[in-house]
């Protein structure tokens, strides 16, 4: 990132006691971000698309994606992403619990920047968080 800026980051989760790990990661890095939340897959589409109440939604710089959600797949959001002009060098780091080596082979196939397997253990998911801020805090990111 590279910027005084704050990195503007779309967590696509739909569960809760994840999306307050991540939060509390988040606003314990030296790095600030402005965080945006998306509980399901139709809210993530609407929010990059800037459809309905998103209509003056930012455009993430960094999208952590779940693969697990509601109404649209994680896989499929992944996918309409990468398809888009507009949005496909955005880096979507997918967070899940499956392990399924299909799923991650499909994610990497749509253009993830990274799949990650979710902790067990809150303390070092709230690690892996930070260090994955750390890698973006000095990443260079297209904004365009």
């Amino acid at each position: 990132m590279l910027s005084q800026e704050k990195m503007k980051v779309l967590v696509v989760e739909d569960n809760e006691d994840d999306i307050a790990i991540i939060r509390r990661a988040m606003r314990k890095s030296e790095m600030k971000c402005d965080l945006s939340f998306a509980r399901d897959g139709a809210e993530a589409i609407d929010f990059l698309w800037q459809k309905g109440e998103y209509e003056d939604a930012p455009r993430p710089d960094l999208i952590l994606l779940d693969l697990n959600l509601p109404k649209i797949d994680g896989l499929d959001v992944l996918a309409k992403i990468k398809e888009d002009d507009k949005l496909r060098r955005i880096p979507v780091i997918v967070l899940t619990i499956s392990q399924h080596e299909q799923d991650m082979i499909r994610a990497y196939d749509s253009g993830a920047a990274s799949y990650m397997n979710k902790p067990v253990d809150s303390k070092d998911f709230e690690r892996l968080i930070q260090t994955v801020q750390d890698y973006w805090k000095i990443a260079r990111i297209p904004t365009k």
